[in-house]
């Protein structure tokens, strides 16, 4: 009697009967002292707790594109000017993170195939080269944003002067244009000092012949016609000499210089000498890379920073004209083998004069 009330038994006509199925199942619990009495719970199979994870997190990363494409409209909508301050700075920030991710590849490709800056592709090396100057720059600012509260005060010396404490990443398409006519227009103030530099030592010059070069040269210079190549590669062998080498450049001389590559002329001339040496180096093999991978692989942009960087004021002329000179700049430095200081000066000597040229 017992047993009949504790089993139901069903009946079906044909068939066997079917098993009993209790009312109750003891379930052992863990963190209980007794077992809990109850119906059987549904059986639940996790085959990936990753892909419960990963499911999870997409569908936060789906909202998080939604709200943030909310407040994008809502800045765009009510705050205008402040939206295409935020947009170029979110930007900047992507292009800087992605800048990174990229030295970081070439760097650990240099220490697993054991290559030296030198070997690398010109893409590579112009890469590297800027992504340490922009570097230089943002630590800057992260020195001076130390001091507690000093934050704020950043953010607001940033929006007062962009062009001294922001890189390009977070400058707008207008700003890039303006800042890079501000600093040609720097460069070119140092050009009368370097030509002025250049003629007082070539009085010390002992050979005659030589001379007689540079006074033609100075006099086709003060008619407005730019050297031609066959000019300057008379003069390289004065550069690696006396009074025209590296290290026997007036301080005068050497802030002039400074000027002309973009450089900060504040320094002692010891570390003058070392950043013009190491600037001139550095140019030199981005020279050499370049003539390897060959002008008609440049993009038009490339082709543009490329003349920019080397003393031309490429971003108001033609894309033809940048190719043109570039061509004639390269046969000129990969000729002058071990003497690569003349380029130093070349860019007063030449350039200055090819925005008037063309124009």
């Amino acid at each position: 009697m017992a047993l009949s009330r504790l089993y139901k038994r069903p009946v079906s006509l044909g068939c066997a009967p079917a098993p009993p199925e209790p009312f109750f199942s003891l379930r052992l619990q863990p963190g209980r002292r007794s077992p809990a009495w109850g119906p059987p719970r549904p059986l639940r199979l996790h085959l990936s707790p990753r892909e419960d994870v990963k499911s999870l997190v997409s569908s936060f990363v789906a909202k998080t594109k939604v709200m943030n494409e909310k407040y994008n409209r809502f800045l765009e909508r009510r705050f205008p000017r402040f939206y295409v301050m935020y947009s170029v700075f979110v930007k900047g920030f992507q292009m800087l993170l992605a800048d990174a991710k990229k030295a970081r590849r070439i760097k650990t490709f240099m220490r697993q195939k054991k290559v030296m800056f030198h070997q690398l592709s010109y893409r590579d090396m112009e890469h590297l080269r800027q992504f340490r100057q922009d570097i230089v720059k943002c630590l800057f600012l992260g020195i001076i944003s130390i001091p507690p509260f000093a934050n704020y005060l950043v953010f607001l010396l940033m929006y007062l002067y962009p062009r001294q404490l922001l890189i390009h990443h977070f400058w707008t398409s207008k700003q890039q244009l303006e800042f890079l006519d501000i600093y040609h227009a720097r460069r070119k103030q140092s050009h009368p000092k370097i030509l002025s530099c250049l003629e007082k030592a070539t009085l010390l010059i002992p050979n005659p012949v030589h001379q007689w070069h540079f006074t033609q040269l100075y006099v086709k210079v003060q008619k407005g016609d730019p050297p031609v190549v066959n000019d300057l590669l008379p003069l390289r062998t004065c550069f690696s000499v006396y009074p025209l080498a590296m290290s026997h450049l007036s301080t005068a001389h050497l802030k002039a210089l400074s000027r002309a590559m973009l450089l900060t002329p504040h320094l002692p001339s010891v570390l003058l000498r070392y950043r013009l040496n190491k600037h001139s180096t550095v140019l030199h093999q981005l020279d050499k890379a370049l003539k390897r991978l060959g002008i008609g692989q440049l993009t038009a942009q490339e082709v543009k920073s490329a003349c920019y960087l080397r003393g031309l004021d490429s971003t108001h002329l033609a894309e033809d004209w940048c190719r043109f000179w570039l061509a004639q700049w390269l046969y000129f430095s990969c000729s002058l083998k071990n003497h690569w200081y003349l380029s130093l000066h070349c860019w007063s000597l030449t350039s200055v004069y090819i925005h008037q040229d063309t124009s």
